[in-house]
């Protein structure tokens, strides 16, 4: 049976009882129309990239699926109908991932401030800048102009 990952955006002012209910009907959905639910993965509140209908954040949920076209079909139907629901997505995949999703798992990556970013650098800030105009072979800007 073909595989998907079913993946919805969801208001911000739900609460997550009311995001855990959005999952239990996309799940009923599937399983009324012969498909199954491997996973469901609740990502939680989330900022977005850019604002979507007015909403700055969104609660991300994602599902492992196995059923057939049609049954995917109409979950998208009943999907697209629900107001709460702001985006949603499906990819059908080879196969699903074992154990957590990539959005699950913490991230391996050190901090900023350990690389060397913004905030934990270690040049010396009172030392002069060579691209600054204080390197001793640039004569000052009033003698050039001259």
């Amino acid at each position: 049976m073909p595989m998907y990952e079913h993946v919805f955006l969801a208001r911000q002012d739900l609460s997550q009882a009311q995001v855990d209910a959005l999952a239990e009907v996309a799940t009923k959905i599937v399983e009324d129309n012969k498909g199954k639910v491997v996973k469901t993965e609740t990502w939680g509140l989330r900022t977005l990239t850019y604002k979507i209908q007015k909403n700055r954040k969104a609660h991300f949920v994602m599902l492992d699926i196995e059923a057939n076209g049609d049954t995917i079909a109409e979950l998208e139907r009943q999907t697209r109908m629900n107001e709460d629901i702001i985006r949603y997505m499906t990819v059908r995949v080879d196969e699903h991932e074992k154990g957590p999703s990539v959005m699950m798992r913490k991230s391996d990556r050190p901090e900023r401030s350990e690389r060397g970013g913004f905030g934990g650098g270690d040049r010396d800030r009172g030392a002069p800048r060579p691209d600054r105009g204080d390197r001793p072979d640039r004569a000052p800007r009033a003698e050039q102009e001259a």
